[in-house]
């Protein structure tokens, strides 16, 4: 199995949660901070293609960030949707997990333990 890359932000309660998942089930992951780290425009591509609802799946359309922009995503074509987030990756959904043939968004144990293959023993002990 490749090794899940998380995108993640300390702050962000989701990642933490995420993390201690993770961390209390023995998986292997490759931790990226989302703003030291950014994900290249190719990242996001990948990304993107292993949702099931497209960009609205990764986008944070609540955020600051998105509202400011003031932009319709739908208008936009992958590359410019691609190349936007790499630049403001605030408008990312946190966390991202990824083994490169499934993506979990957000903090979401179930999405957890089908993209690990593991009974989560984090469940039993909360």
């Amino acid at each position: 199995m490749m090794k899940l890359t998380f995108f993640t932000y300390p702050s962000c309660t989701s990642c933490r949660k995420a993390k201690k998942w993770l961390k209390s089930n023995s998986v292997d992951f490759e931790e990226r901070h989302i703003f030291r780290e950014t994900p290249t425009q190719q990242e996001i591509i990948d990304l993107l293609s292993l949702t099931t609802n497209g960009v609205d799946e990764i986008l944070a359309t609540r955020s600051q960030t998105y509202k400011a922009l003031n932009i319709d995503i739908e208008e936009m074509s992958l590359s410019e949707v691609a190349r936007l987030i790499s630049e403001e990756p605030k408008l990312l959904r946190r966390p991202l997990l990824t083994d490169g043939k499934k993506l979990v968004v957000g903090y979401d144990p179930e999405g957890l333990r089908s993209l690990t293959n593991k009974r989560s023993v984090y469940q039993l002990t909360v």
